[in-house]
């Protein structure tokens, strides 16, 4: 056995990063890593934001299987409880509300740090507001009408919509250097990439003269989610050196993470990897919504066991990270895991994978959404029609060929409608969990339309 360590990077698409091609520093102990490890340039989340597409990355399996991604059904097997039940001291860090115990996330951790902490005094009073009074009433509207106005126009930041990297990295150093001689398994999520981007000054100095004030930070990110189309080119420069520092500040404590790995264990493999990536308006929007673009779903993925290390240009699914650190381990691949190990790939063999799927709804029993890929063709389908692409001539996704390929469009049909099935056949029912106003409040900070 071996010690093993996931980091997971909310928003980050691949094409910011410099071992991924991007000519801004943004990255250099990701970098490092790459290019001593095995990168993966084609790896692609099944799902367009953080809630669907981490049944993938933590159980192998598509977000809408086992009654959605709602609640984490106990027909899923987290990888926490694989290497718990081989006798791992196992630690998660986080701070997205989406992930916290009662979604299921809980199960199989030692030791689990979900972030619902002092959200600060400004946000306690708003939380108290929302609580406590009457939402029809005069003093409720003048003062939710007040915190609003505050951070639009005067750009205050109200109340903290996740812990920031720093925070999030002492905690599992701690837990690390707390270790009792058993193997480890831990798995640290990093939120700084998402909006708010209120990045350290040291680190948007990387990128400009001057940095962007808090104030202002707080303002475009009001802008770009409220009118997407009035966004500046200015603005927009603005809100891309802001994101790019937010990847320099969390790359900077991924590299103090790996430096107290380095002194704790004597060996182990890591894997770096995002849940999604991130629209600057290729699409017409910001942020990450229910779509199937490639800003979206382009990942970074780079696997370091100390062995295999060189670029892969095959297609990986973030299904492929759990097998992958399971199989490092030397454990063995729970039967209900649909990803494929990548010591597969990386030892020469034969991979399997020939396709990324996704699938998304926003409410069980809701019509649902899917993308296909191969290397060539990405096909989506919505409730309000379909969309095919050639990637090789329109990689920016902006010629919808829908009317133009009808066999490729067919083939697609069919591997959709079997997947379609697949969630059928996997249908289990699954509690509804009613959350409580703190984790609404921290969802809605970060932009998540209720």
């Amino acid at each position: 056995m071996s010690n093993v360590l996931l980091v997971t990077i909310d928003s980050l698409r691949a094409d910011h990063l410099g071992c991924y091609g991007y000519e801004r520093d943004t990255s250099p102990v990701i970098d490092d890593l790459a290019a001593d490890a095995a990168m993966f340039e084609n790896t692609f989340a099944h799902a367009c934001s953080t809630r669907p597409s981490f049944p993938s990355i933590l159980t192998s399996s598509y977000a809408l299987m086992y009654g959605g991604y709602e609640n984490i059904s106990e027909e899923r097997t987290l990888i926490s409880e694989v290497f718990d039940d081989a006798g791992y001291r196992t630690g998660g860090f986080h701070s997205n509300a989406y992930l916290n115990p009662e979604f299921g996330y809980g199960r199989g951790w030692d030791t689990f740090f979900d972030s619902m902490t002092d959200p600060g005094t400004v946000a306690r009073l708003r939380q108290y507001v929302k609580s406590n009074l009457d939402k029809d009433g005069i003093i409720y509207q003048t003062l939710a009408t007040a915190f609003d106005k505050a951070e639009r126009q005067a750009g205050a930041s109200i109340g903290s919509a996740y812990v920031d990297a720093d925070e999030i990295t002492d905690h599992a150093i701690e837990w690390l250097r707390d270790g009792d001689h058993r193997d480890d398994f831990l798995w640290v999520h990093y939120m700084d990439v998402h909006h708010p981007y209120v990045p350290p000054e040291e680190h948007q100095l990387k990128f400009r003269d001057e940095p962007v004030t808090e104030r202002r930070a707080i303002q475009l990110r009001r802008k770009f989610i409220e009118d997407p189309q009035e966004v500046t080119d200015e603005e927009l420069d603005d809100i891309i050196d802001l994101y790019d520092a937010e990847i320099r500040f969390t790359d900077a404590e991924i590299g103090r993470l790996l430096n107290a790995a380095d002194d704790v264990w004597d060996d182990y493999v890591v894997a770096v990897t995002a849940d999604h990536g991130e629209e600057f308006r290729e699409h017409g929007e910001f942020s990450h919504f229910a779509k199937f673009y490639d800003e979206v779903l382009h990942v970074p993925l780079v696997f370091d066991d100390g062995e295999h290390a060189g670029e892969y240009t095959e297609l990986v699914g973030l299904l492929d990270v759990s097998p992958t650190l399971v199989d490092a381990a030397g454990l063995e691949i729970p039967d209900n895991f649909y990803g494929h190990s990548l010591l597969s790939l990386t030892s020469g063999n034969d991979w399997p994978r020939t396709e990324i799927l996704g699938d998304w709804a926003s409410e069980p029993g809701e019509e649902r959404r899917f993308a296909y890929r191969d290397h060539r063709w990405k096909y989506i389908r919505r409730p309000r029609g379909e969309e095919l692409y050639d990637l090789t001539e329109d990689p920016d996704e902006q010629n919808n060929l829908i009317d133009e390929e009808p066999d490729v469009l067919e083939e697609f049909r069919q591997a959709v409608d079997e997947h379609d099935q697949t969630i059928d056949d996997t249908h289990v029912d699954v509690e509804h969990i009613e959350m409580d106003e703190s984790v609404k409040q921290q969802l809605r900070d970060l932009g998540y339309r209720e």
